[in-house]
């Protein structure tokens, strides 16, 4: 599957990978299986790592609504939410322009985007300064 995640518990963080084509309806079913983890929490960290990224369909209706459920997951409880996407290429970096904005209008989301591993991992503040590092070290 071309997204895929990892919950590190202990870190309050979340790691999700995206390569090839992003399609809305892989997103919900990958959202959705997160939302029913048993690692789950509202506030939880959110590293969306896009560098193998090619391609993104733009179903702004359907992305709307997978927004919408997020939402809910990573808002449960009054928590906010720290979401901070690795965009290495332009079409990464396209597809972040494209939805941040309706990240922004929600007072309990905290977007980010950055083009470099170590910014991405200080701003979650991992002390690690590379992703492979991460997952090797959270494992």
């Amino acid at each position: 599957m071309p997204i895929s995640f990892r919950i590190f518990a202990d870190r309050g963080l979340v790691y999700v990978s995206h390569s090839g084509h992003a399609d809305v309806e892989q997103s919900r079913v990958a959202f959705e299986e997160y939302a029913n983890h048993p690692d789950c929490r509202p506030g939880q960290k959110q590293l969306v790592d896009m560098p193998g990224l090619t391609s993104f369909s733009q179903d702004y209706v359907e992305m709307m609504k997978l927004r919408a459920r997020m939402a809910d997951v990573f808002l449960a409880e009054n928590a906010q939410t720290l979401l901070v996407y690795l965009a290495p290429n332009p079409v990464a970096m396209e597809l972040c322009k494209s939805f941040l904005p309706a990240w922004n209008d929600n007072v309990g989301f905290v977007p980010l985007v950055q083009s470099e591993e170590a910014k991405v991992l200080s701003l979650l503040g991992q002390k690690e300064t590379s992703i492979a590092e991460l997952l090797q070290a959270a494992q």
